[in-house]
Order: C-alpha cells, then structure tokens, then sequence
C-alpha cells in the first residue's frame, strides 16, 4: 500500500486548466503490470501461431532453448545509438546484450515453425515471463529499470507477427504506464526507454486484417505518441526520436488511403504534440542563458537529423515492399506496418561519433540529449516544404494541413522563433514566399488558411518581417480597396465622404509605363484576380482578407508600427494612411455590392479598435526608451514628400524634377552627375521608362556613365549583366538611344576583362545581338516557324570576336537563357518571374533593412492620428447617417467621442472641425437656410409656455438628429477652445434653436454689463391656452376651433404629436447644457475667440451687401398671394442680433479682448449702420448700442472714434431714431458714465447735442435723455465748455419748453376749482404731468446753475471782454427770458426766480464794458413785450396777470440794483425813459387790476431812490459842491451829470404825465424844503441779495429794492417791499 499510495501521489498529469488532476491507482502497481503481461500473452496464446506455447511460459519460468529473454529484444534503430550491454537493472542474474545475443532470433522477429511442426515457445511471451519473474519482490515501480519494463511489449510491437488487436493491447498497456505514472521523470534509464520507445512504435508492424481495426491500432499510436509528448517523460526524447514520431504522424496526415477519421486524428494529434515541442523553445534560451548561445552550441547539429514524411497516397507497403494484395496472392500473410508509412532514408550516425558495431560493444551507455532547435528548425522546413505551390507531389489537403500546424507553432511560441536565427531564417524567406503566393489561390480553404498563418505570423514575429510584412499588407490593400467613387445617396450631404479616399498611395500602375519603377511581385495575371486590373476576388475570398487585416488592426500597438515604420520611412510605402483609407472605404455599405454583407461592419469595427487604442493610450506615460525621436520623424516625413514630389517632378519632366530636387537638397550638385546618380539609384520611384529615355540622351552621356559604373558585373556573364543593367530601367525605342546605353555598357563590361568577350567591338556587337534575339524570340507577332535558331545566332556572330568566333557553348548557353527567359523588366513579366525577381530583391533588401521597431507607446500618436483622422471621421459620419442599430449607434458614438478626445489631447483643430462640422449635419440645425416660423404656435400649459414650431415637431421626430446633437454638443463641452472652422456650425445651430425659442441668449453675463432689454422674439402666430382649452371638451368644440382657425388663415391647434414631438425637442436641447457651454465659451482664450467672432462675422454680410434686406422666403408664401403686394418693409430677424449681441458680449469681456476683437466687432456693427435704411429698426438700434458699449469699452483705441460714431447715428433717418431711441440714449448714458476723456470727448461733439436734441422730441427717450443732460452740467462743471456750451442752454431750454403742456392741466384744475369753489390745490407729484413739468423746472434750474460757469468760460475765452460777455451771458438770460412766458405756471415762476438770481449775479457786471447793460434790451424789455402779447396772455389768462406784474417789478429791482453803475453809463436817460415805457404800457395793457397798483408803487420806490441818491432831482435845485473844487476833471463831471439829471427830470415827468399824472404831487407836493435824510423812510420784507453790500448810498438802494431774491443756497422766497413818502 506504500507503493500504491506513491503512486497515487504522484501521478498528476496536467489538466486543461493548468492544475494537476490526480489520477488515483487502486491496484498494486505490480500486480496491473503482471495482469496487463496475462492479458497480451492470454491473446497471443489464442492465436493459432502461438497455441502450443510451453507451461513454463505461463507459470513465468525461463525456458531453454532460445538464449534468454534478451534473445528477443528488438535490434536497435537505424536512428538509435549503441547503448551498454551490462547487467540490466531491476533484472538481476541476467546478463547479455539487450539487443539480443541470438541474431537469428532477433532478425526472425516471432519465430514460427515450418507447416505442420510445433514449437515449445515463443521470444515474445517468453520476454513477458521474464518481466513477470523479475518483477516478484518489486516494492517501487519507479525505481524498476524502465527499458526492462518496455522491453516485452516493445517486442509485440514491433513484430509483424502478431495481429493488430494484440499489438494494440500492448499499447494500451504502456499508455497505461505513463498515466498511472508507474513511468516518471525520475524512472532509471528513462532517456534510453524513450529512444526504445520512439523508435518501436515508429517501426510497428502487424498483419493487416479490415482497414477499420487496423486504423484503431495506428489511432492508439497516435495516442501513445502524444502522451508521450505532453507527458514529463517527453522531456528527454532526443532530437532523432522527435523527427521519428513527427514525421510517422506527419505520413498519416498525407496518406490518401487512409480513412478521414485517422487523417484528422494525426493532425490534431500533430498538433498537441506541435504545441508541446514548441513551448519548449521558450525555454531554450533560459536554460542556455542567451538565444545566441543556444545557436552557436546548436551550429553543427543542425543538419544531423532529416524528415521525409512519406506522401505515397496509393498504397500501404508492406516489409519487403509489395501491395497486400501482391502479398497475399503469394499465399503469405499480410503485414502492416508504419513503416509502411515513415519510410527511413538513412542510418543516423551516432551522435558520440565512431563506428556503431565499436559503440555497440562498448559496455558504456550513451548519453542522450534532450530534443533542441534542431528537431525543431526540421519540422519547420518540411511543413514550410509542403506548402511550395509549384510542388505538384503535394496536395491542398496537405497545404491546409501544414499550415494548420504551423499556425500552432507561430500561435505557441512566435516571438521565440524570430529569435532565433535558424528558424527566422526560414519565416523570412521559404515561409512568407509560399504563403504570399497561397494567399492568391482561388481555393478558399488554402486561402483562409494562408491568411490565418500569415496573421498569426505577423502578429508574432512581425518584428523581424518588415519587408515581408509591407508586401503582404501592400497586396491585400491594393487588392481590397475599391476604386470606384463612393455612391452619392439622396439626403446625404456631399460634406460627409470628404476623406475617404478612393485609391489607396501605395497603387502603383504595373506596367513601366506608367508612374512607378517599384518593382512588385504582383503578376498582371494575379493583378486582374485581385481587382488591380480591373478583375475581382470572390467576395468570401474579400471578406476572409478583410478580416485577416483587421484582426491585425485589432493589435494594439500594430498601427503605430507601420505609421513608425512605413509612412515615417523615405523608401516604404505609407502603409498606415493606406490601411485606415482601406478599412474606411470598405465600410462604407456600397463595398457589400463586390464583397460581403459582413465586410462593412468588419472595417468598422477595426476602425473603432484602433481610435480606442489612440484614446486608451491618451494619459499613459510617454515610453521614449530605444525608440525613435519623434521629431526625426517628422522631418523624415517631410523628406519623404519632398522626395515623392521630386520623382513625380522628374516622372513629368526630368530637368524640372532634378531642378526642384536640388533646389530642396536633396541633390548636392546638379552639375555633379555622381550626385544626380545616387539618388536615380537610390529610389524605386522613378519611371523606368523616363529612366530609360533620360539616360540615353546625349547631354546626358556622364550620367549615363556613372549610373552603369554603379553595377558590379564581375564574373557574370554577358547576357546576365545586361539582364542586371536592363532591371533598373527600360530601354528606350531609338537604335540611337539604344546604341548609346550599349556602348557605355560594352565599355564597363570589358573592363572587368571577361575570357569569352576579346575587346570592346566584340561586347558591343554581341550585346545589340542579344537585344535583337531577345526581341526575335519573345515578339507575339513572329510565327513560331519563322524565330531565330541557335544556328542563326551564332552565324551572325562570326568572326566578330576579335576577328575569331565566339566559343559555341558559350553562345548557346547565351540562346538558351534568353529564349527561356526574356530580358524585359521583372514588372512586366507576367509569369512567375516577376515574383521571384521581386522576392530576390526583398530579400537582398532585408539584409540591409533594420528590424521593425515594436512601438507600444502614445509619443507618435498625436502625428499618426493628424494623418489619418479624416477618413475615419467620415466613415463614422456617414456610418450614423445611415445606420439603423443601438449597437451600431452606440459604437459610432463611442467613436466620435474618442475621436474628439484624442484631438483635444494633442490639438487637433482641424479634427475637432470636422466632427463638428459632420454631427452638426446630422443633427438637422446646422442648416444654411433658417426654419420657417411662420406657424409657429405658442401653448400655454399652466404656468409653463411651449412654442411649437416646424424645427420643433421634425426635430422631435428624428432620433438620430436628437442623438447627434446630444454627442455633438457633450464632444465640444469643454472643448470649446479647440474649435476653429467648426464655429460655424455650432452658431447655426444655436441660431435655429433660438429664433424657435428652445434656448435663451446664454452669453449676456456681468462681465458684458448689458443693460438692454433681451432680444425679441418673432411673435408667434397663435397662442392657445390650454387651460382654457381643457375646460372646453367635445368633438364640436374641437370642429368649431379648426374651423375657427382656417376661417381666419390662421394655422390649426397642434395635435397632441406634434406637442410630443416638442416637448422631446425641449429634453434633448435641455440635455445638451447650452449654458455650460456658453459659460465656457465667454473663459475662451484670445485665439479661440478671434475664430468664433470671425465665424459670427461671417454669418452676417460685407458692407454694401447686408444680410439684413430681408425678402420673405417664397416657400413660406402661399400661391395665390399676389408677391407684387407683398410688404417690403425690411423684417425682423432675431438671429441677426443674436450674432451681433454675441460678438458684442465676447468683445466686451476683457481688456484683451476688447483689444483684440474690437475692431472686427466695431467694423462690423458700422457696417449695420451704414445699412440702416435696409434694416429693421430693431436691428439697427440695438447695433447702436452694442456699438455704444463697445466703445465705452474701447474708446482709447484707435479703431474706433467717437466723433465717427457719433455722426453715423445723428445722420440716421429720424424715423429710425424715433424706433430706436431708448437703445441709442442707454449707450449713451453707458458712455457717459464710462471713462472721464470718453465723456469729455462725447460731450464737445456737436453731434452728441444734435443726438439728444433728436432725441428729446421723442417722447419714449425724453426722460433718458434728460438724465444725461442732467449728468452732463451736475456731475462736473468742466463738461461744459465754450465748446458745448450754446448746445447745452439750447437743449436745457427745449426741456424747460416742453413742461408748457403743464399748463392744461393747470387751467382744468382752475375750472374745477371756479366750480368747487376753491379746492385743495393739487400737488405737483400727483398731477398727470408731473414728469414733464418737474423736468421743466429742473431744466430752469439747470439754466440758472449754468451761470456759475460762465466767468470761467468767459475768463478761458480768448475773445474780447465785451464779445465774451455776449457769447456766454446772452444765451442764459435768453433762455430763462423765454421761460418767464412759459404757459405752465410751475415752469414760469421757477423761470422768473432763476431769471432774477442771473440779472441779479455779482458776476454779470464789469465796468470795463457796458454789454450787460443788455439785460434791459435784450432781456427784460422783449420779456415784458412778450408778456404783453394777447396770445401770451391767453396762455394762462388766469396767472399771466400776476407774471406780468413780476416782471414789472423784476424790472424796477434791476434797475434799481444796478443805478449807480448805470449812472456811469451814457445810456442811461435812454434806459430810463424805456423803462417808463414799458410801465406806460402795462399800466394800459388793460388785463389786469393788479398792475395798476403794482406799476405806480414800484415806480414810486424808484422815484424816491432816484431822489435820494440825486439822480432825480429838480432842475432849480443846485447840485452840492465838490470837495475838491479846484479839480477840473471833477468840475466836467459834475457839469456833465447836471445836465443829465437834468433831462431826466425832464424826460421823467414828461412820460409820468401820459399815465401817472397825479404821481409827481404825491411825491412833490407843494410844501417847505426838508432834509432829504428826514423825507424818506425805509420799509422792506423779504429776502436780499446774499453777499457784500454796498455801503452809503448803495445801502440805500439795496434796501429800497428789497423783494424776491436768492439766498447762497439758490432758494426762492417772495417778499414785497415799499416806500413811503413823508409829509
């Protein structure tokens, strides 16, 4: 039980998972073996052969007439080594040769007596005696000498004697042995038990019975053979016994006789068993610590073991080599047997060397070595072998095979085989050629092998296959991709196939003719079976290419290797641009029409493969260790363009190609011809043909020269050199041209003195007679019968060699070459030449070429993807337009936002465009033409609207719409700055949805300070409150509402899909997060910012040509309207402002922008104005305000200029202003408010006066613009200048003007009160007017403030004192003058206070001139005059009496105020005798009682004055004395005012007369004389003027004036003061 549980534990093949699945033995291990030994010997005992077997033989004693068990041990294999004759361990006593001591035993292989005589025994069951008497008292099975163990059974085996279900007894019990593990790795003489092993059952023998039972034993070998393998015993197999059992199974699988069943077992078993010896190469390297040692110790074993698998698929031969049948009829049984099937070729020398009967003697064991590279590299090249297309011996059934197997190897252990040199060496040249050729077959079970090896291949070992990787990729692009146009399908914007291309770069025309030198080993007969020349594959043939590219896309790391590899290398093709365009355009749905319904979804989903690998490879840290500097690629690529330019140029014109190819460098020197040559060489871009003719010309010559002293002919012979020369271009037609390129060859020829050729002459003649033979030979046009001979040729040639004939075999030799292979370039054979020429040249190329560099890294994927981003964008495009599946929707949208990553990850502008551009498409919103909104219908819901709309209802019925716009605006949330082109796009569709109001204007932020109304909507044409609606119900309700509806032109109530279908229009537009959007977009950058303001430029006209002429679009108009009545009013576009607002808001955001953006902006609102007359007023004057803002903003630039803009606004048409005033005045008053030299410069320019002027005849903006006038004269007394300074009166006194409307509601209030009998008078802020007549008070005021500016003006003035005056005074007495008769009565007192603060100034006189003594003429007296006018009158005939009498006492303050200056003045009797004048006439006007008391008394009071002050005095009283009488200046002046006091007695009394008569004896009467200090005494009330007072007389005076005044604060009060006479 010890043994048994050893075992148990032991015994742990590997399972499928990888685990040890134990196998438990529940019987002694000795006792199975004994039993197995009963069991093969019970049946061989069955068998009339062996029935008279001795008893001996089954109690297991030894018998004695056969030498021993050691008689019958088999003789050793031809493969085999010697091995000791010592004792055998674990058979004690025994001694002996284990090959046998009795040759003739041994040789006899089963011994059977002649007919009719019986034999006592048999070897065969006495070698199972022996193992059963040797194995009594063995405790450990393990430890029993393994070759003892085998030896019996090997011996049925290997008899042809026995029939096969005994032979396939003792199979099954040495199978039983390995999986019982009675066998380990530790069994002694394990490795010499293999080699027995290996070696009998790839020598079995049996008598053939039916096939049926014959194959189960050749099954069981099979088994046996793999279990060999897999088990820990296979590990010391050594290379012979490996090729042995490969090439026994690999018979099998090509032997036809053999059933299905049995092939297809081989094949898989060939396959384990394949796996198996191929991971052990991965551990090769490990064990011998570097692939390079492992080579070198292997070196010379390489080729000391050899496989045949035989391919006999006629019949199974039996031992002497005879059919069965043959056999058979001879009378003898017959024997099968697999040498039947592996026939050896050849002894193996024993590895230890020396002669084998000498090693078989030696009592030393042989060491075997465990199987290597050697078994390995053999079972390659016979697979590889198999595959050879032109080897006629072996069929497609063996091809599919082999390349099954090789499948697995490459599958197990493909990276270790480019390793190592032996084996790589067959991959690169034997393996790829056949492959490349089976991938041609039509066949397609050879095809989809070829393609499945070939992938496997590549994805493995692509590393050491660059070239052959190029050819292989070339081929099946240039083979797949369609050359047709992509179809145009209705309803698919053009836009979206841009990108695809329709030929892939790497086509390259077959014939030298044409544009490519390229030399390729596509025939012409395969190019027409691959569509290269206008002929097709089958489309299972495409569809299995198709998928074989694809599954190399689906590598990682695959594309970024040909991209590195390829398209960055001047002389490879640029295979990744090719592939991605292939895989495009064959995803497009027409490439199902030649290929397969599954093609288009194969290619795209290895486009999205590849995006992901991009997009994965994003964040990953940059790998830069052994790899190429990116930037070297670069400039790679661009020397590669340049270079494929260059040959392009030289292909048209080789004077202009070499031309620009030095101009860019790349020839040094264009008079040097070595340096033209090494890029003529150099290339394979060239045309041969233009080669050809550019070489042969005479100017030409020293190139020509230099370009054959390039060719090494030494030891070639004359026709191969010139076939070598004739490889790299194409000989032109011209015997003179030709003549040239033969004697320059003849001279580098015979330079290499060949013995055949004499001189030059001789080379000469020879090589234009080849020319001519090669001609003569393979023209279509000669008959057969009618072609040159070898005679022919050679009689031609006589005596020319050096006057002697050439050597006849030599000229045959000659004849023969050429007639069996013409001269012509490879590219144009059309047989299998050109692929081998083309091989040959790979291969030559390889040497030189350096590894493919394996790049699993993202430091290139920013260039590859800028290289190739535009076909994928396209296909994803056209993919979502015209798919039909979520799965397909979901991918192509996972595409779009890898894609936008990847571009935003390495700025890929253009890209991040072009997907936006494209989304924007699908999405239906991006469209030229805007949606109509002329049924656009608004539904109230609650407290909720929804505005249904045509945009609205088919946008909500199309999903994909809905779902491109959801991917297109969540790829560009947080992109924004990326966008360039794509601008465009993005503002038209949030252009369609706004004017349909699904979003508001998002971009109006703080930053902005916008202080503007939002923009207005299109009103829509019907709004239906569902509210309302609800309540009524019914099918006529319904009926009676359409009817309604059509009976008014209006559109009908939407249905309740419609409404649907907008409410799914308002959740996508919601789940789009415009506001995000926006929020980003005003945080751009300058640069992002620049484009989307050009984008918004460029939705709107240039200047002269407006997009704002709005024509009604003539799809919305019905046909029977008459368009010749249409309204050409211009119409309101939202979307106009909404792009201008927008552009505005981005301008404004900060300085920078301001700067940066201002001018296109300003340039752009100018030209909106300058169309003002085409625009709607709206448009127009929120332009106005957005201009405004801007130069608020930008005022300092000088892109912009106040003045310019000022009069562009005053100059619009009125009509315009009156619809846009309250914008204009906003931006104004924003101005205004801005900076201080912006302020400072509106407020000089006569035009902002002229504007507000305008303006304030506008009753919407009048308050506005009061406020900025306002702001103007209060916020700082500099605003107003000598420049605004008229402009300023002038418009204050058109606000003050504007509060007469006060007046009506003041004489209403007046009939109310007559009626009431003296109401409560109302108070100002609850009049109706209260707005318009407070403004007009404040503008009085306002006026009067203005006073206190003018001697600063008139002191900053450069006129003179008296022109000063008039300039800066006049205009504010004439402006409160003309208020004083203003209808309104709050207006007139106001105005009448103002008026006599200003009359009354201190600064108002001078006495350096007399003008303001113009208060009286040209201000008081008209006041008076205007007062006293009828109409005046009638104005307020209730209060214009009181007014009159004010001004009569206004008059007489002022006078009285300023006499003793006027006393100075000349004028002054004149003044007077007006004044009384003017009393005359408003004692008369005969208006009003109150003046007639008014008028006397304030004459009086100024009678008086005058004669206190001796102004007025009589005539006879004399004047007092001066003190200083002896002054004759004071005696003139005293003489001159006696005679002026005396006029104006005179001229006093005589005007009093006329309408005072009686008030000379008031104030004279006739009484004694008094001190004129006692007659006058002084009563006054009120208020004075505030400041300094005069002193003496003017005291007097200031006192006797007493009345209405103004304090220091400029309040009113009203007081009345009078004067009393005295008795």
């Amino acid at each position: 039980m010890q043994v048994l549980d050893s075992i148990s534990a032991s015994s742990a093949p590997p399972s499928l998972d990888g685990a040890p699945s134990r196998i438990s033995v529940a019987v002694d291990p000795v006792a199975l073996i004994t039993t197995e030994c009963i069991t093969v010997t019970s049946a061989m005992r069955k068998h009339a052969r062996w029935a008279q077997s001795s008893v001996a033989a089954i109690l297991g004693g030894t018998s004695s007439g056969y030498g021993g068990v050691a008689s019958a041990i088999p003789p050793p294999s031809p493969r085999s080594p010697a091995y000791s004759r010592g004792s055998v361990p674990g058979a004690p006593g025994v001694k002996g040769d284990l090959l046998g001591a009795d040759a003739g035993l041994a040789n006899r292989w089963g011994l059977r007596g002649k007919r009719g005589k019986s034999i006592q025994d048999n070897p065969l069951i006495a070698g199972f005696t022996k193992l059963r008497s040797e194995l009594i008292g063995c405790r450990d099975i393990r430890q029993f000498d393994t070759p003892a163990l085998l030896q019996p059974f090997l011996q049925v085996i290997r008899s042809s004697s026995t029939s096969g279900p005994i032979t396939s007894l003792a199979l099954i019990a040495i199978t039983k042995f390995f999986s019982y593990n009675f066998i380990t790795r530790d069994s002694p003489r394990l490795p010499l038990a293999m080699q027995l092993l290996a070696s009998t059952i790839t020598h079995c023998r049996f008598e053939a019975s039916d096939t049926a039972h014959d194959e189960v034993v050749l099954l069981r070998i099979l088994k046996l053979m793999e279990r060999m393998f897999s088990g820990p015993c296979g590990e010391v197999l050594g290379d012979e016994s490996v090729c042995e059992m490969m090439e026994t199974i690999l018979s099998m699988c090509c032997q036809i006789r053999l059933s299905e069943m049995l092939r297809k077992s081989a094949e898989m078993s060939m396959m384990v068993i394949c796996q198996v010896v191929f991971e052990r190469l991965k551990h090769l390297e490990l064990e011998a610590g570097a692939f390079e040692q492992l080579e070198q110790e292997l070196k010379n074993d390489m080729d000391t073991v050899k496989m045949e698998p035989a391919v006999n698929g006629d019949s199974l031969v039996t031992e002497k080599g005879k059919n069965a049948e043959e056999t058979q009829e001879e009378g003898q049984t017959a024997e099968v047997g697999i040498q039947s099937i592996a026939t050896v070729s050849a002894e193996v020398i024993v590895r230890t060397g020396g002669d084998p009967a000498t090693e078989s003697e030696s009592d030393e064991e042989v060491e075997i070595r465990p199987y290597s590279l050697p078994s390995m590299r053999e079972l390659l090249r016979v697979l590889v072998e198999i595959l050879d297309p032109h080897n006629k011996t072996h069929t497609d059934t063996m091809r599919i095979m082999a390349m099954r197997i090789i499948d697995v190897a490459f599958e197990v252990a493909g990276p270790s085989i480019a390793k190592h040199p032996s084996l790589a060496g067959l991959a690169k040249d034997d393996l790829c050629r056949h492959l490349f050729q089976l991938v041609r077959s039509d066949t397609m079970t050879i095809l989809q092998e070829s393609l499945r090896v070939t992938g496997t291949m590549l994805s493995t070992t692509r590393g050491v296959l660059k070239l052959q990787q190029e050819l292989y990729i070339s081929y099946l692009v240039a083979c797949l991709h369609p050359r047709i146009e992509i179809p145009r399908e209705p309803g698919i914007n053009p836009m979206l196939y841009e990108g695809v291309p329709t030929a892939p770069k790497l086509i390259k025309p077959s014939r030298s003719a044409d544009i490519s030198g390229r030399s390729t080993p596509v025939s012409v007969k395969e190019r027409q079976k691959l569509g290269l020349e206008g002929g097709t594959r089958r489309p299972d043939a495409r569809e299995a290419m198709v998928e074989n590219i694809a599954a190399l896309v689906r590598i990682p790391s695959f594309m970024t290797e040909l991209y590195v590899n390829y398209d960055c290398d001047i002389d490879r093709n640029d295979l990744c641009e090719d592939v991605v365009g292939f895989l495009s355009r064959n995803a497009f749905p027409d490439s199902a029409t030649w290929s397969t319904t599954n093609v288009p979804p194969l290619c795209l989903d290895a486009l999205l493969h590849y995006v992901s690998f991009v997009a994965d490879r994003l964040h990953d840290p940059p790998q830069t260790d052994d790899l190429p500097d990116p930037e070297e690629l670069r400039k790679q690529r661009a020397l590669k363009h340049v270079i494929i330019q260059g040959t392009a140029k030289f292909n048209e014109d080789p004077k202009k190609g070499i031309a620009y190819l030095a101009q860019q460098g790349i020839i040094d020197d264009v008079n040097n011809p070595g340096s033209i040559v090494r890029f003529l060489k150099g290339t394979t871009r060239i045309n041969k043909t233009v080669l050809g003719d550019y070489l042969s010309k005479k100017a030409n010559e020293p190139i020509l020269r230099e370009f054959i002293e390039q060719f090494d002919f030494e030891g070639k012979r004359i026709d191969e050199a010139l076939r070598l020369l004739l490889e790299s271009f194409r000989l032109p037609g011209e015997s003179a041209l030709i003549e040239r390129i033969v004697t320059v060859f003849s001279e580098k020829y015979c330079s290499t003195k060949p013995a055949e050729v004499a001189n030059q002459d001789a080379a000469f003649v020879l090589t234009y007679a080849m020319i001519m033979l090669n001609t003569d030979l393979h023209n279509p046009n000669v008959k057969d019968q009618n072609r040159m001979k070898q005679e022919d040729f050679a009689r031609n040639l006589r005596a020319v060699n050096d006057k002697k004939d050439f050597d006849p075999e030599y000229l045959q030799t000659i004849y023969t070459t050429i007639k069996t292979k013409e001269i012509i370039l490879p590219d144009e054979h059309d047989n299998k030449d050109a692929f081998d020429y083309a091989w040959k040249e790979l291969l030559i190329k390889a040497e030189t070429v350096s590894d493919l560099v394996i790049c699993d890294t993202n430091i290139y994927d920013a260039d590859m993807f800028a290289k190739t981003w535009r076909p994928i964008v396209a296909t994803l495009s056209y993919v979502f337009m015209s798919a039909t599946d979520d799965a397909v929707f979901s991918r192509v949208i996972t595409g779009f936002d890898q894609c936008a990553q990847i571009a935003t990850r390495y700025k890929l502008t253009e890209c991040m465009d072009r997907i936006v551009q494209c989304l924007g498409i699908i999405s239906t919103l991006s469209t030229e033409t805007p949606p109509s909104t002329a049924l656009n219908t608004e539904v109230k819901v609650g407290e909720s609207t929804v505005m249904v709309s045509e945009l609205a209802v088919k946008f909500g019925r199309d999903f994909k719409a809905q779902l491109a716009t959801v991917v297109l605006f969540r790829v560009i949330s947080g992109n924004e700055g990326l966008l360039r082109e794509g601008w465009h796009t993005i503002i038209r569709c949030c252009l369609n949805l706004f004017i349909n109001s699904l979003i508001p204007p998002y971009f109006s932020t703080p930053q902005t300070e916008m202080e503007i109304e939002p923009i207005a909507l299109q009103s829509p044409s019907v709004v239906i409150d569902r509210n309302q609606s609800a309540k009524e119900s019914g099918l006529l309700s319904a009926l009676s509402s359409y009817l309604s509806s059509y009976a008014s032109d209006e559109p009908p109530e939407p249905s309740e899909e419609e409404l649907e279908s907008t409410l799914c229009t308002v959740d996508c537009v919601n789940s789009c997060f415009f506001a995000d959007i926006f929020a980003n977009i005003m945080n751009l950058d300058i640069t992002s910012l620049t484009c989307l303001v050009e984008s918004l430029c460029a939705l709107l006209p240039e200047v002269g040509n407006p997009l704002i002429i709005h024509k009604p679009d003539p799809a919305t108009i019905p046909s029977s309207v008459n368009t010749t009545f249409l309204d050409k009013n211009p119409k309101y576009d939202p979307a106009v402002v909404y792009v201008l607002e927008l552009a505005t808001c981005l301008a404004l955001r900060d300085p920078d922008a301001t700067a940066t953006l201002g001018k296109q902006v300003a340039d752009l609102l100018q030209s909106v104005l300058r169309g003002a007359a085409y625009a709607h007023h709206i448009i127009v004057s929120r332009s106005i305000y957005y201009l405004l803002s801007l130069l608020e903003r930008s005022h300092e630039h000088t892109f912009i200029r106040t003045p310019v803009i000022l009069h562009n606004i005053t100059t619009l048409d009125r009509s315009i202003l009156e619809k846009s005033s309250l914008p204009i005045i906003k931006g104004i008053m924003k101005c205004l408010k801005g900076p201080t030299s912006l302020k400072n410069e509106m407020v000089i320019s006569p035009d902002f006066w002229v504007l507000l002027r305008g303006l304030l005849m506008l009753n919407e903006a009048v308050q506005e613009v009061f406020q900025a006038v306002e702001f103007v004269t209060t916020e700082s007394p500099s605003n107003v200048s000598s420049d605004n300074y008229v402009a300023v009166v002038t418009l204050i006194n058109d606000f003050a003007l504007a509060g007469s409307v006060g007046s009506v509601f003041e004489q209403k209030q007046d009939k109310v009160n007559r009626k009431a009998g003296g109401a409560k008078p109302v108070k100002l802020k609850d009049r109706p007017d209260a707005a318009v007549v407070e403004r007009g008070t404040k503008a009085v005021v306002m006026i009067y403030q203005l006073s206190s500016r003018v001697p600063t003006l008139i002191a900053q003035s450069h006129l003179e004192k008296n022109e000063a005056w008039m300039t800066y005074w006049s205009p504010i007495f004439q402006a409160l003058s003309t208020q004083c008769a203003n209808p309104c009565r709050e207006v007139r007192n106001q105005a009448f206070a103002s008026l006599q603060r200003a009359l009354l100034s201190p600064g108002l006189t001078s006495h350096d001139h007399h003008e303001w003594t113009a208060i009286f003429g040209d201000v008081l007296f008209p006041l008076i005059s205007r007062l006293l006018k009828p109409e005046v009158y009638q104005s307020d005939p209730r209060g214009m009496g009181e007014t009159r009498m004010q001004a009569a006492t206004l008059l007489c303050k002022v006078f009285l105020h300023y006499m003793v200056m006027l006393c100075e003045w000349e004028g002054m009797v004149d003044l007077w005798v007006r004044i009384l004048d003017v009393m005359d006439r408003l004692m008369n006007s005969g208006q009003a009682d109150h003046l007639e008391e008014a008028v006397p008394e304030s004459l009086k009071n100024v009678l008086l004055v005058m004669s206190s002050t001796g102004l007025l005095v009589p005539p006879s009283e004399e004047p007092e004395e001066p003190e200083d009488p002896s002054a004759e200046q004071e005696l003139d002046e005293a003489q001159r005012k006696k005679e002026m006091e005396k006029e104006l007695w005179e001229q006093t009394w005589k005007r009093l007369e006329r309408f005072l008569p009686q008030l000379k004896s008031e104030l004279y009467p006739p009484v004694a004389k008094v001190e004129k200090k006692e007659m006058v005494v002084m009563h006054g009330g009120g208020e004075g003027v505030g400041g300094e007072r005069e002193v003496g007389e003017a005291e007097a005076v200031a006192k006797a004036t007493g009345g209405e005044g103004v304090g220091e604060a400029g309040q009113t009060g009203e007081g009345q003061g009078t004067i009393a006479g005295a008795a």
